[in-house]
C-alpha cells in the first residue's frame, strides 16, 4: 500500500504538467527535500487532486450548492492572510460529518456537515478552520519536516494523504505503512496544527463577519453526541476534540464583543435542498417535515422551509402545490438564485421551456457570467430542442470556464444531434479528463482530431492531444 500510495502522489504531480514535458524528465518532487515545494508545485497537486475526488468520490455538481459554498469560503477567505492560490470548495455526497484540506488550496465539505450544523456560523466555522490548514500550509510544513526521509517516503505520504481523504480506510492504513514508527510524531505535529487551525480560523470567522461563538458551540454538540460511540464520525478521528480544545475555543471566542448574529436564508435555502435532494429518504415524509417547519416558524425560517417543501413536491411531481410555493417564494425573494433554480426545474418539468428561456435571459442580464443561470440556461434550450443555441452559449462559457465538468457534459449533449461528431467528442474527452479518467480522454480526443474538417481547429485538438497523451504516458508508466 505504501508503495501504491507513492506512486500515486507522482501521479497527482503529473497530472497538470506542462504539455511538452520529455518523458524521461518527471517532475522531482522530493529528491532535493519537499522545502523545494513551490507554491505553483502545490497548486498543480491541488488541481490534480481534484481530478482524482471525481474519479473516486460522489462529488455534487449542483451549481447552485456549489455557488453558495464558494461564495462562503471566498467571505472567509477575504479575511485571511497568505492566500497563495485561488481555492475550490468540493461538496461531496456524504451523510457523515466530515471535511478536510489538501495541497493548493482544496477543501472538502461532506453533505452531512449541513445537517448536523445549526446555522451559517457554525459551517463556516468548519471551513475556516480547513482553510487555516490551507493558508498555514500545514501539510506542506509537515512534508518539510520530513525532508531527510527518502523521495519515496514523502511521495508515499503526500498519496496517503489523498488517499486519506477519499477513502479514509486506505489511506490511514497507507499512512501506518509509509511512515512506520514515525506516525507518532505525525498525529503530534497534527495536533498542534489543530490548534492553530482553531485560533487563525476563529479570527477569520469573527472578522468576517461570523459568530466566533460557533466553533466552540459545534465542537461541544459533536463530542457530547459521540461521546460514547464505538464509530464516531471521520471527523473527529482526524479531527480530535479534547476538552483543552473546546475550552480555548470558548476563551478566544469570549475575547470578542458580544452580539446577535441574524439566521442567514441562504445557509437553510442551501440545508433544504440537501435534504431533498441529495439525501436518502421517503420525499413525501420530507415533504410533511417542512410543511410542519413552515407553520412552527421555530429552528426554519417559513420561506426555508417552504422551498425545501416545494423540492420535495418537485420530487413526487406534484406539480401544481409546488407552483404555488415557488410562485409566493419569487414574490417576495425574486433575484434569490435558489428560487429561480427551482422555477426552472418546474417550468421545464411542465414543459413550459419558453417560460424557462425567458426568465433565464432577464436573470442574465444581471447576472452575465453566473454559472447557475447559464447551466439552466443551456438546460433549458436543449429541452426545448434548441441545441445550437445551447451550444452556441456553452461554448462562449466554457472559453472562460473551462474546468467546469456539468458544462462539458451538456454541450456533449447539444452537439450530438448537430451531427458535429468532432465536437462531441472532444467535448466527451474533456469530462474524462476533468474526472481523471485519462486513457477515455486520450481516445475520445483522437477520434475529435481525426475527425475535425478545419485544419486550424485540427491543430489545436491536436496539440490537447499530445498534452493528454503525455499525462496519460507518465501515470502508466508508475502504474505499471
Amino acid at each position: 500500500m505504501g508503495f501504491r500510495a507513492a506512486r500515486l502522489a507522482l501521479a497527482l504531480s503529473l497530472f497538470t504538467a506542462p504539455p511538452l514535458l520529455a518523458a524521461n524528465t518527471l517532475p522531482d518532487i522530493g529528491t532535493a527535500g519537499v522545502s523545494a515545494m513551490s507554491i505553483e508545485r502545490e497548486a498543480r497537486f491541488g488541481q490534480a487532486f481534484i481530478r482524482f475526488a471525481r474519479a473516486n468520490q460522489p462529488v455534487i455538481d449542483d451549481p447552485v450548492l456549489n455557488e453558495y459554498l464558494t461564495d462562503l469560503g471566498l467571505k472567509l477567505l477575504s479575511q485571511a492572510d497568505s492566500v497563495r492560490f485561488p481555492f475550490s470548495f468540493l461538496l461531496i455526497r456524504d451523510d457523515s460529518i466530515n471535511a478536510s484540506a489538501f495541497l493548493g488550496g482544496v477543501v472538502q465539505i461532506h453533505s452531512g456537515l449541513f445537517l448536523a450544523a445549526d446555522n451559517e456560523s457554525e459551517l463556516a466555522s468548519v471551513m475556516a478552520h480547513e482553510i487555516t490548514h490551507v493558508t498555514q500550509r500545514h501539510i506542506a510544513r509537515y512534508l518539510e519536516s520530513q525532508s531527510r526521509s527518502t523521495p519515496l517516503t514523502i511521495a508515499g505520504l503526500v498519496g496517503s494523504v489523498a488517499l486519506a481523504m477519499v477513502n479514509p480506510q486506505a489511506g490511514m492504513a497507507a499512512l501506518q505503512t509509509t511512515m512506520g514508527l514515525k506516525i507518532q510524531s505525525a498525529i503530534n505535529y497534527t495536533r498542534d496544527n489543530e490548534f492553530e487551525a482553531d485560533r487563525i480560523g476563529l479570527r477569520l470567522l469573527h472578522n468576517a463577519g461570523f459568530d466566533p461563538n460557533a466553533m466552540a458551540t459545534f465542537f461541544q454538540k459533536l463530542a457530547e453526541k459521540y461521546q460514547f460511540a464505538s464509530t464516531p464520525p471521520q471527523m473527529l478521528l482526524t479531527h480530535p476534540l479534547p476538552a483543552s480544545r473546546i475550552a480555548e475555543a470558548r476563551s478566544r471566542a469570549a475575547e470578542y464583543p458580544a452580539k446577535s448574529y441574524p439566521p442567514s436564508l441562504e445557509f437553510q435555502l442551501a440545508k433544504a435542498r440537501i435534504m431533498a435532494r441529495f439525501q436518502q429518504g421517503n420525499t413525501s415524509e420530507l415533504h410533511r417535515f417542512f410543511e410542519r417547519e413552515a407553520g412552527r416558524a421555530a429552528d426554519w425560517q417559513p420561506d426555508a422551509a417552504r422551498y425545501g417543501q416545494a423540492l420535495s413536491l418537485l420530487q413526487i411531481h406534484e406539480y401544481g402545490q409546488a407552483r404555488l410555493l415557488l410562485d409566493e417564494l419569487a414574490g417576495r425573494h425574486g433575484n434569490n438564485i435558489f428560487v429561480l433554480d427551482a422555477l426552472t426545474d418546474l417550468d421545464n418539468a411542465e414543459k413550459r421551456h419558453d417560460a424557462a428561456i425567458a426568465r433565464l435571459r432577464q436573470a442574465r442580464q444581471r447576472l452575465p457570467d453566473n454559472a447557475v443561470v447559464m447551466i439552466n440556461l443551456a438546460d433549458s434550450l436543449l429541452q426545448a430542442g434548441r441545441n445550437q443555441e445551447a451550444a452556441e452559449l456553452l461554448d462562449s462559457y466554457l472559453r472562460r470556464h473551462p474546468e467546469n465538468p456539468l458544462a462539458w457534459e451538456l454541450i456533449a449533449q447539444a452537439y450530438r444531434p448537430l451531427s458535429d461528431e468532432s465536437a462531441f467528442r472532444q467535448a466527451q474527452a474533456e469530462v474524462a479528463a476533468l474526472k481523471g479518467r485519462y486513457e477515455v480522454a486520450v481516445d475520445q480526443m483522437e477520434i475529435a482530431a481525426n475527425l475535425a474538417t478545419d485544419a486550424m481547429q485540427r491543430a489545436r485538438l491536436g496539440a490537447r492531444l499530445e498534452q493528454l497523451r503525455q499525462q496519460q504516458k507518465d501515470w502508466d508508466a508508475l502504474r505499471n
